[in-house]
């Protein structure tokens, strides 16, 4: 990140904070390694994240000064001593620190660690001068999560976003506008309904700009600093990534049937869009893609539910096709209108199955009260939302035929693969369960991020008028009997790997044909070429064993 007069670079390091100084560090680095013990001794949470075991070191800043060439002209450690990531782990990036916008500083959002760490989502926003000096909680007074600082063009407003709800990492994101000199803030389009991701000035510092999730797309908005007027930039798909220039803005866009490519919209283009890039168009151009359509339908409490259907390839109007009903995570997730480069629709449709996806409640883009729904209430409005859903697809949509279809979900989508088995496994000739919890009163003893449990069950394991057993597969594996593949990530710490083991374990003792697909080296994720190919032949295979006989 380089400062707006371009005379400092901010950098980010994995340092030790016990150590005072850049040097301590580089000499720790450097001394020889003799002990030959490998035991670690913890006394707090996390000792594992996502899919690393905490090594006692912390992400921090680093002010690297530059002289009229571009070259370093010396270095000053800005962080020392922060018991916290910046950025934060495991998926920070720049975007959570910037400089002043006369490069006076540096602003960065941080969750102090302590021994809350893993129930708490209070970052805060903190200022800290380029000579390690003067650090500042700029934001101290909100005790849940504020992010995204970025400074108006005349450097007079900080723009940032913030939840209200402390523990909740699902909350809406409100746009916040401070005023720099005397700390005011106000907040921007209040009344929008949506949650603001990823905010960017204009070059007259009129607009911001941000990303949000919207009725199934993911569209660039621009917001008028003024008066709070939101309008929609982009139209259907899924805005990816965006970047505001003098000229305009370019944007990464996909859909579900297009990989993303960059666009630009010129500031006189008066709404016209053009592409910029063609990228492996001549390894797509022979593809026959799946054709989308999106569908609403009464859900739980008669609210509007969104879903989506995808024709299989070379569609025949005359047949009717198995089916793949896809079911997301998060289980604050969508799945809209996008090219996923996990769970991709178009993998299904290209080997000859209809794809159903239902965006139950709880899913993202489609107002905060229809996200809230579904914390407290994992096993029944998603699961009616899921059950109306197919009932409303079959009844619309006469190619699919509903004696040959299977259920896939990972994660949250996994759970749900595990509650179905247990509660609606009557329409299913297969489940396919990805990183599922199996137990949810041990998952929340065992997952890392433990805000996330304890929101979306009401509270900690122990204590009375929670959900973890109300809503709890485990609770239900008498009733099993669906043919269920099941696969895991070693290294998933989020759903650790014994979910996926006393799943198989499950269907095993139960009798219930089974298979158990296992990756030592992975994550929550399948992230590895040649991995993310057996996978999905695994995945097909199994399909094609139970709807194409």
């Amino acid at each position: 990140m380089v400062a707006p007069n371009g005379k400092t670079l901010a950098i980010s390091g994995s340092l030790d904070p016990t150590c005072p100084t850049l040097k301590c560090n580089v000499d720790r680095l450097a001394a020889p390694k003799t002990d030959k013990r490998t035991g670690q001794v913890f006394d707090r949470l996390f000792i594992r994240h996502w899919d690393q075991w905490a090594d006692g070191k912390r992400n921090h800043l680093i002010a690297v000064s530059l002289d009229d060439k571009g070259a370093q002209a010396g270095l000053t450690y800005l962080t020392p001593g922060l018991d916290a990531d910046v950025p934060s782990k495991p998926f920070g990036d720049d975007s959570e620190y910037g400089f002043t916008a006369d490069s006076s500083a540096v602003v960065f959002s941080a969750r102090i660690a302590g021994k809350t760490e893993p129930w708490s989502t209070n970052f805060d926003l903190f200022r800290v001068g380029l000579d390690g000096q003067g650090l500042t909680n700029l934001t101290e007074a909100n005790k849940a999560w504020d992010a995204g600082a970025v400074f108006s063009p005349d450097g007079k407003t900080m723009a940032y976003r913030a939840m209200k709800r402390p523990g909740f990492e699902a909350d809406r994101w409100q746009i916040k506008l401070r005023d720099v000199a005397t700390g005011e803030t106000r907040d921007l389009a209040a009344g929008w309904d949506r949650s603001a991701d990823s905010l960017t000035w204009s070059p007259d510092g009129k607009t911001l700009y941000a990303q949000a999730q919207d009725l199934g797309q993911t569209r660039l908005f621009a917001i008028d600093v003024k008066s709070g007027k939101v309008t929609a930039v982009t139209g259907d798909g899924h805005v990816g990534a965006y970047s505001v220039g003098p000229e305009g803005i370019v944007y990464a866009q996909d859909n579900l049937t297009a990989p993303a490519q960059l666009f630009f919209k010129g500031w006189k283009a008066r709404g016209t869009a053009r592409q910029l890039t063609s990228v492996n168009a001549d390894k797509v151009a022979d593809i026959d893609w799946g054709a989308p359509e999106q569908f609403t339908f009464a859900g739980w409490n008669g609210e509007t539910v969104h879903g989506y259907v995808v024709k299989p390839a070379n569609f025949d109007p005359s047949k009717t096709y198995p089916v793949a009903f896809l079911i997301h995570g998060g289980p604050q997730g969508s799945f809209g209108n996008l090219f996923h480069y996990r769970w991709n629709a178009q993998t299904y449709a290209g080997a000859g199955y209809a794809v159903v996806m239902i965006d139950f409640h709880g899913s993202t883009g489609y107002g905060q009260a229809f996200t809230d729904s579904i914390s407290g209430h994992w096993g029944d409005r998603p699961l009616e939302d899921l059950q109306k859903g197919w009932a409303y697809a079959l009844k619309t949509y006469s190619f699919l035929d509903g004696n040959r279809a299977c259920a896939l979900g990972g994660s949250y989508g996994g759970f749900m693969i595990n509650w179905i088995e247990g509660n609606w496994g009557e329409p299913w000739k297969c489940l396919v369960n990805h990183d599922g919890i199996f137990d949810s009163r041990f998952m929340g003893y065992s997952t890392e991020e433990l805000w996330f449990s304890e929101w979306e069950n009401g509270g900690t394991p122990w204590e009375p008028n929670t959900t973890y057993e109300k809503f709890n597969p485990a609770n239900y594996v008498q009733n099993w009997k669906t043919p269920m593949l099941v696969v895991h990530g070693g290294r998933d710490y989020r759903v650790p790997l014994e979910e996926g083991i006393a799943t198989f374990t499950a269907l095993q003792r139960r009798g219930v044909e089974s298979k158990f697909l296992y990756y030592p080296e992975e994550n929550h994720w399948v992230l590895k070429a040649q991995n993310s190919v057996q996978w999905h032949d695994v995945v097909l295979g199994w399909l094609d064993a139970h709807t194409k006989k």
